[in-house]
């Protein structure tokens, strides 16, 4: 694939979007010596959503998600994961709420110091 210093994604149309990812999938299947036949058995698709994505005319989520499993892509999509982050207030209420000490429990289970009334 031709190396690109920097794209403005932003200014790009969403057809130019569509063409370079279509150009990406071709590239990629391409390195992979492997036919438009090849990726669309495997990824359970018609051979002309293949031609149609890689020529940029689009295809739905799914079926991208199907051709970037076939192509061993699939951590491109590692960008969509969401980080859980705990604020510092959070985290200070959370180690408020932590288990300080351990209490011992007889052989029957009750506390110490509780006698049952039998």
């Amino acid at each position: 694939m031709m190396e690109k210093d920097s794209i403005n994604w932003y200014s790009m149309s969403d057809s130019a979007l569509l063409h370079t990812i279509g150009q990406f999938i071709q590239e990629t299947r391409l390195q992979q010596n492997k036919t438009q036949q090849q990726v669309a058995d495997a990824a359970a698709i018609n051979r002309s959503t293949i031609r149609q994505i890689e020529a940029g005319h689009g295809g739905t989520l799914l079926t991208l998600i199907q051709i970037l499993r076939v192509l061993d892509q699939l951590p491109l999509l590692k960008i969509f994961e969401i980080e859980r982050k705990v604020s510092p207030l959070q985290l200070a209420k959370l180690e408020l709420k932590k288990r300080k000490r351990a209490r011992s429990t007889n052989k029957q289970g009750e506390k110490p110091g509780i006698k049952s009334g039998w």
